[in-house]
Order: structure tokens, then C-alpha cells, then sequence
């Protein structure tokens, strides 16, 4: 694999993680659990575990049941803003790292792709909403199909 490619995807990763914060460690950790990527033996490993598997997916559907509260607060507030860059980075790392790659690189790929993702999904959604003149669940739920889509495509 191209390293020009692989940082695509330590991008894409990010990206999705911008989108919604839990979905982008949820794919890696399946990903290396079923042993689509190879995370054994480096720093990153603890990401396999059927422990880790077990806690970002349960934090990535409870991500998806609050995304449609009312309530919940935008992506864009610092705390919601640094957890999907902490997220994109820890995924963007575990791409890289991977593929044999520098763990740092990926890590601020990933964190870049979040940045992305976070301000790019947040204004979109919200010009969509106001541009359909529609509520925003309807243009949430597409927004997660495209997340999930994503990350598997790029795990």
C-alpha cells in the first residue's frame, strides 16, 4: 500500500470521527479485533481487545441515540470538538501504525481529518436542516449511515 494512500485514510478515519466521535474508534477496534488490521505488539494493541471492542461500541450507539436529542449540545463546543480530535487521532495512529507507518503521523492525520469532519458535518448538517426546511433527524440519521459507511470502507 501506497504511504500517499494510507494517509488517506489516517484522514478518512479522522473524518469520521468528526462526523460522530465514537464511530471512527469502534470500526478500528473491529477492525483489529477481527484482525483486518494488525495492531499486535505495538502501543496500540489494547485496541484489539474484546474489552475496548466491547466499550467504543457502546459508546458509539449511546453517540447515536443522543445525537437526536434536542438537547445535545453542537460538536463544535470545546468539549465535544477535542474529544472528536482525540478520536480521529487515535485512529488516524492506529491506521498508520497498522501499516508499519510513524504512529505520529497518523495520529495528527487523523486529528486533521477530525477537524474536518467536525466543522464540514456541522455546517452542512445545518444548512441542509434550514435549506430542506426540515427537522434534523432526518438529515442525523443519513449522516450516520454515511459515518458507519465510511468506516467500514476505509477499516
Amino acid at each position: 500500500m501506497s504511504t500517499n494512500y494510507l494517509y488517506a485514510l489516517a484522514v478518512g478515519i479522522g473524518i469520521v470521527a468528526g462526523l460522530r466521535t465514537f464511530t471512527a474508534p469502534a470500526a478500528v477496534s473491529w477492525a483489529a479485533h477481527l484482525g483486518w488490521i494488525n495492531l499486535q505488539g505495538t502501543l496500540l494493541g489494547f485496541m484489539g481487545s474484546t474489552i475496548t471492542v466491547g466499550i467504543v461500541t457502546l459508546l458509539a450507539l449511546v453517540e447515536y441515540v443522543v445525537d437526536q436529542l434536542p438537547k445535545t449540545a453542537a460538536r463544535t463546543v470545546p468539549q465535544q470538538f477535542i474529544a472528536r480530535v482525540l478520536t480521529g487521532g487515535l485512529s488516524g495512529a492506529c491506521i498508520c501504525v497498522s501499516a508499519s507507518q510513524s504512529l505520529l503521523i497518523g495520529a495528527l492525520l487523523g486529528a486533521i481529518g477530525a477537524v474536518i469532519g467536525t466543522l464540514g458535518g456541522y455546517h452542512i448538517r445545518k444548512r441542509l436542516v434550514s435549506g430542506l426546511n426540515v427537522r434534523d433527524i432526518f438529515i442525523a440519521v443519513p449522516e450516520e449511515l454515511i459515518a458507519i459507511g465510511l468506516a467500514y470502507f476505509i477499516v
